[in-house]
């Protein structure tokens, strides 16, 4: 691959630095615990690419190293003059001392490396991380429909998505104490919307994920890292499926209240038509102001009809409607469908 493609390829579909940088800055209230005051603590990136994390990690008072292989994305590093080098992430990995490292982590890199090379790259990391310290892997979440099925193919260097339970079980299995799964880049829009559609379900789940395991310690260093370890982040797919569940089951309620308030208005235009029926019966034809009347109660009878029909109508489409039924593997069925009341007969005009 030519030197100078895969920065190309970076500065197209990854974002800005500034992007970058802002997106990377959910990881600070975790290394934050790690600084100590006089002691800049050690952190290793692998696949450090164009260096933002290496330079948010400078910043905040780390001795950071950047590993990669590849020279066009370390010129951008060595044009801020950050810590980076040409070298292989498993040499350099294995080459460190136990017990060493503050910080060990990898930014959309694991889904570049076969599962051998992902097993070592934890359990070295595991092995060079002092107590307490905390290995940070992200990497884009197949849990994304849009994400598994196109948007990871667009790299030609990625080898397969990583499903975050498996992603998570691998820190486990090299014998970090606390695992925490951050799901990561979802529209904050959708965060807290009520109301969501099919194609929100389909592109809405958080495009990225991040495994942050931490390395066994005492409890007092622990403790620093509660809250951090403690909320939620981002949203699932299961989240968001039994939202539309929710939206499209009070669109169906909202659709069956207005199907229930139109046929008590047409029920009661109904029995004004039949009480001027029963006062016209012994009055005179000619009364033209009865008359007038019983004929603008029995339209505004028929038009309630229409409406009661056409609300029904809507309940059934809803039923029917293609993101019904494509997300009831994702929830309980409903079936809402026989609460319909079907209307009675309008009573015909005696005038």
């Amino acid at each position: 691959m030519h030197a100078s493609f895969y920065l190309a390829f970076e500065d197209r579909f990854r974002g800005s630095r500034e992007e970058v940088k802002s997106r990377l800055g959910v990881y600070l209230p975790f290394i934050a615990p790690l600084k100590t005051p006089g002691e800049a603590p050690k952190a290793l990136d692998l696949g450090c690419g164009r260096g933002e994390w290496l330079e948010l990690l400078q910043a905040e008072g780390f001795h950071v190293t950047g590993v990669d292989i590849d020279d066009g994305m370390l010129s951008a590093c060595r044009e801020l003059k950050l810590n980076a080098v040409h070298s292989d992430f498993l040499d350099w990995l294995t080459a460190a001392e136990a017990n060493s490292l503050s910080v060990v982590s990898a930014f959309h890199f694991v889904e570049h490396i076969p599962l051998e090379m992902l097993l070592q790259l934890v359990e070295q990391a595991h092995r060079v991380l002092k107590p307490g310290g905390l290995l940070i892997l992200e990497t884009q979440n197949s849990e994304n429909l849009l994400v598994g099925a196109s948007t990871f193919y667009i790299d030609p260097t990625h080898q397969r998505p990583i499903h975050p339970l498996q992603l998570s079980f691998v820190a486990e299995y090299a014998g970090f104490d606390r695992i925490k799964t951050l799901y990561l880049q979802e529209s904050h829009e959708l965060l807290t919307t009520p109301s969501v559609d099919l194609f929100s379900v389909l592109t809405g789940v958080s495009p990225d994920y991040a495994v942050v395991a931490q390395k066994k310690a005492s409890k007092e260093i622990t403790s620093l890292f509660g809250s951090c370890f403690e909320r939620s982040y981002g949203l699932r797919l299961k989240e968001l499926a039994d939202r539309h569940d929710q939206y499209v089951e009070a669109r169906i309620r909202q659709a069956g209240d207005y199907k229930q308030w139109l046929q008590s208005e047409w029920s009661a235009s109904q029995a004004k038509v039949e009480a001027l029926n029963y006062q016209n019966g012994s009055l005179n034809a000619e009364n033209q102001w009865l008359r007038s009347e019983w004929n603008a109660a029995e339209a505004r009878a028929a038009e309630q009809e229409q409406r009661a029909i056409v609300a029904e109508a809507r309940i059934i489409d809803i039923l029917n409607s293609s993101s019904w039924r494509l997300t009831a593997p994702l929830r309980k069925a409903v079936n809402l469908a026989k609460n319909i009341i079907h209307l009675p007969r309008r009573a015909k005009s005696k005038i």
